[in-house]
């Protein structure tokens, strides 16, 4: 029976993919919707529905391995830029649920449009926030 995750199926090699980097952690695979010229997808080996579900080793080797495509795409393609997208959860805009952190090559800096507006708020104000977060400890 075939695995219902696309990136697992990536991963063993049952489903096609082109593959720009991989090591015994990780793999590094063209998107079919390539947002930029190089738009990578970054996977751990191991199904991890979201981050929350990452085991920190397997998060470092994710790292690593984004850093090194990271390099090898602005270096082969010339990108004078690059950013990294994840998202956990259908809140947050997950649509394939095994961890996987997006690796763009920039050109230009119209080629993405901000998914947000900042708003900035006074340093004093965020006490309260920060508080709280660090009275969950490390997770």
């Amino acid at each position: 029976m075939a695995s219902p995750c696309v990136f697992c199926r990536i991963v063993r090699g049952t489903e096609p993919s082109q593959t720009v980097y991989e090591d015994e952690h990780a793999l590094a695979f063209l998107n079919l919707a390539q947002v930029t010229k190089g738009h990578t997808l970054v996977v751990p080996r191991e199904h991890h529905r979201s981050l929350a579900d990452l085991p920190l080793e397997a998060a470092e080797a994710v790292m690593r391995a984004t850093v090194l495509v990271s390099r090898r795409l602005t270096g082969a393609l010339r990108a004078p830029g690059v950013n990294l997208w994840h998202a956990s959860g259908e809140t947050a805009w997950q649509s394939v649920f095994h961890f996987h952190i997006h690796v763009l090559p920039r050109y230009d800096t119209t080629d993405l449009v901000l998914p947000w507006m900042e708003i900035e708020h006074p340093v004093e104000s965020l006490g309260d926030l920060a508080a709280e977060i660090r009275s969950h400890g490390s997770g």
